[in-house]
């Protein structure tokens, strides 16, 4: 597997794992808890993952579709552009900038943690396979329409690549409120 693809798997695998950690660490009434009235709950964080990846992976299928049919191959070696970068530069977790969440992704709290973890790892097995049938196409040439804002546009590589930061973000963001909560 291209090596930029690899660690964007990796990436993928390391916030199902981190996941897996924190649940495993939370209890189910804590799951639902938030820290303060407007943070999130540990639970209200997967939650909005789920959200995010409901919208973005069907974009990112679509994408690597479109890449398909161009018939090209695969640079040697893929980049974000411009956009891309930026977003996956401000998702870093605990850091970046912090914006409002869309409606379409303002999470419920209300879900039982295994159900969280059951539908997440749903959607991980979905970013699995889109990063590996990424593979070998043009996935830097073809861009698509943030889900966030239309007046945005990235290439799938970033699509995936800010998928998987965000990820990350969001389970600090969880972890961050179960130690609050447990303080």
């Amino acid at each position: 597997m291209h090596a930029e693809l690899s660690a964007i798997e990796q990436e993928f695998e390391s916030a199902l794992v981190r996941l897996h950690d924190l649940r495993a660490k939370v209890a189910p009434d804590i799951w639902k808890r938030r820290p303060a009235p407007e943070r999130w709950s540990p639970g209200e964080c997967v939650a909005h993952l789920i959200l995010s990846s409901a919208s973005l992976v069907p974009l990112v299928r679509a994408g690597i579709e479109e890449a398909r049919r161009t018939g090209r191959a695969a640079p040697s070696r893929y980049r974000r552009d411009f956009f891309g970068w930026l977003l996956w530069k401000g998702l870093g977790p605990g850091r970046g900038f912090k914006t409002k969440a869309i409606p379409a992704w303002v999470p419920s709290g209300d879900r039982h943690p295994d159900e969280l973890v059951a539908e997440f790892e749903r959607w991980h097995t979905q970013e699995i396979a889109c990063v590996r049938d990424a593979e070998g196409l043009p996935i830097q040439a073809v861009k698509i329409i943030s889900p966030v804002d239309a007046r945005v546009r990235y290439n799938i590589f970033s699509a995936l690549s800010i998928l998987a930061r965000h990820q990350h973000r969001h389970l600090w963001q969880a972890e961050q409120a179960w130690i609050t909560i447990r303080a």
